[in-house]
């Protein structure tokens, strides 16, 4: 795939004294964020009836996001000092370029991750020395035929997913030609006030964060599918006493990572015990509930860990130890903050475990109820929401699990991230390919 860039600059604010807000400041759990991008894409055809072309229509992208930024300013802005993000007339970097081929024979039979992210904006899963880089980055990729690619690389110093919802809400209703304006929307609340941060050196990087989710190693992202009989299957798999109603995110989580640690086991020929961390929003919390637009990393980090040495991995054991770490969450304010002071000595012990050999440690995000890839910027909803994975520049991110939404009816699909040893196993693993079909849109990845 041939992907041609054709101009590169700054969309910054439409509102032109955002300079006199005060410092957006991060909260503990911002600064304690891995420096990553964290990308998705967007692919849309052209529609027959339009009358505009693809470039026409990345002017119309391009002026609304200008609208969107002066709503979410904090994402137009620089972090500074690991400390709070200013400088909001820097602007978001715009990338336009031209891709030889169509649209559709891209979805349809693209088999390499590279040339997927052949059109992101920057490097995706890669842990940054410097956090003082754009927020956000936008890459829109004009193929032959008039169809587009809207690329999206989002810094995950203040963005999480429910972050990047709602600021795709807000653009696509602009670009729409609607008001895109959130009603009483008010930033001046933000989440340091519930999670104070440490204001000293010694958070100017998060090396046990760092240590976790990045380390060398050769990696791979294959994407499955699992459709409405699997996972219905799964649940009713996953149900024991202890748990009579699992959700489809338990029992998809407790799955994907009973195979993931059988593949390691036989890769490894060792049982060592494996450490689940899985984001949970703290904005429906919250008492009174956060808004969706809230900027921030407003989620906790519970833990589950298990210990199969000596006995087999049961799915409705696992199932149970990840629903409890998930209602582990705290429900109000005052329980968060206490939550809040112990969070850098769990995620130094747990560092600690892994760093020694002693765990495996994996990561599982939902995107399920937050990102639907179904914003219409006026060229109708998205033909496909994709996730583009580890490649072979940027192998070191760690074993990650994320579910999406996928093309067919109340199916999910999992993008998982192995070893390339455990990769191969899993692939091969008859039980798992039971309920988990490699995605036809993306086949099999090679790197």
């Amino acid at each position: 795939m041939e992907v041609h860039v054709t101009s590169k600059q700054m969309v910054k604010p439409s509102c032109s004294n955002l300079n006199l807000l005060k410092p957006f400041k991060l909260s503990l759990l911002d600064q304690l964020s891995p420096t990553n991008y964290v990308p998705c894409v967007l692919f849309y055809a052209k529609p027959g009836d339009s009358p505009i072309d693809g470039s026409q229509f990345s002017d119309r992208l391009k002026q609304s996001l200008s609208k969107a930024l002066t709503q979410f300013y904090p994402l137009a802005g620089r972090t500074k000092n690991n400390l709070f993000v200013t400088d909001y007339e820097e602007g978001v970097p715009y990338v336009e370029a031209r891709v030889k081929g169509c649209l559709s024979d891209f979805i349809e039979q693209s088999e390499v991750l590279e040339a997927l992210n052949q059109l992101l904006p920057c490097r995706p899963f890669c842990y940054l020395q410097d956090s003082a880089v754009p927020q956000l980055a936008i890459q829109v990729n004009i193929f032959d035929c008039g169809g587009i690619a809207l690329a999206m690389c989002f810094f995950h110093k203040i963005i999480d997913a429910s972050t990047i919802a709602a600021f795709l809400r807000t653009w696509a209703a602009f670009s729409l030609g609607s008001n895109g304006e959130i009603p009483d929307f008010d930033l001046s609340w933000p989440s340091s006030q519930l999670f104070p941060p440490i204001e000293s050196n010694s958070m100017s990087s998060n090396t046990e964060l760092k240590g976790l989710l990045f380390n060398e190693g050769r990696r791979r992202t294959r994407s499955f599918v699992f459709d409405a009989n699997a996972i219905a299957t799964l649940k009713s798999k996953a149900r024991s006493k202890g748990l009579e109603h699992p959700s489809r995110v338990v029992s998809l989580n407790a799955f994907i990572w009973k195979h993931a640690m059988q593949a390691y086991t036989s890769v490894s020929g060792t049982r060592k015990p494996a450490i689940l961390c899985q984001p949970v929003s703290i904005r429906q919390k919250m008492k009174p509930r956060l808004p969706d637009y809230s900027i921030g990393n407003l989620f906790l980090l519970p833990i589950t860990t298990y210990n199969s040495i000596g006995k087999d991995t049961e799915l409705t054991e696992l199932a149970y130890l990840v629903r409890e770490a998930a209602k582990s969450v705290a429900n109000d304010s005052h329980d968060l903050l206490q939550v809040s002071k112990t969070i850098t000595e769990q995620q130094s012990q747990i560092a600690e475990m892994v760093s020694k050999g002693n765990a495996e440690f994996y990561t599982s995000v939902s995107w399920l109820n937050h990102l639907d890839g179904k914003d219409d910027f006026g060229w109708g909803e998205p033909t496909l929401f994709s996730i583009p994975g580890v490649d072979s520049h940027n192998r070191e991110y760690c074993n990650c699990f994320i579910l999406k939404r996928a093309r067919q009816h109340d199916a999910i699909e999992a993008w998982v991230t192995l070893s390339d040893e455990a990769m191969g196993f899993l692939e091969d693993d008859h039980e798992f390919l039971a309920f988990a079909s490699p995605n036809p849109y993306f086949g099999k990845i090679k790197i």
